[in-house]
């Protein structure tokens, strides 16, 4: 059997808030740490039928960017879930709500910024 290792390396601040996350896995291809200003992390216990999950973000994290990052990551979700179930109707409702997601922020945006 084959292994694989993911690392992960968070730097907190004195209220150990995320500063930098850092990480790296085997059988990547790039050569060095790869810095991240947020990450999403979720495991499924079958057990007791429920998702663990890590969210962690950096203090110099964006709001824009946040948003980018919840919209890429609800696309992706979809099409992991399409891979997973072929469950076309599903994943078009899932890549419409982060569709409409985005742009509401992208709305919300506008109007704070022409205030």
């Amino acid at each position: 059997m084959h292994q694989s290792t993911i690392k992960i390396d968070v730097h907190l601040d004195n209220e150990k808030v995320p500063e930098q996350i850092i990480w790296t896995a085997d059988n990547s291809s790039a050569d060095s740490l790869q810095k991240a200003k947020a990450m999403m992390v979720s495991f499924w216990d079958g057990a007791d039928k429920s998702a663990l999950r890590i969210d962690l973000w950096t203090k110099d994290m964006m709001v824009d960017e946040m948003a980018d990052f919840f919209y890429q990551t609800f696309m992706g979700m979809a099409d992991s879930y399409n891979r997973a179930t072929h469950n076309t109707e599903m994943v078009n409702d899932l890549k419409k709500f982060a569709k409409d997601f985005y742009q509401k922020f992208k709305d919300q945006q506008l109007k704070e910024n022409k205030a």
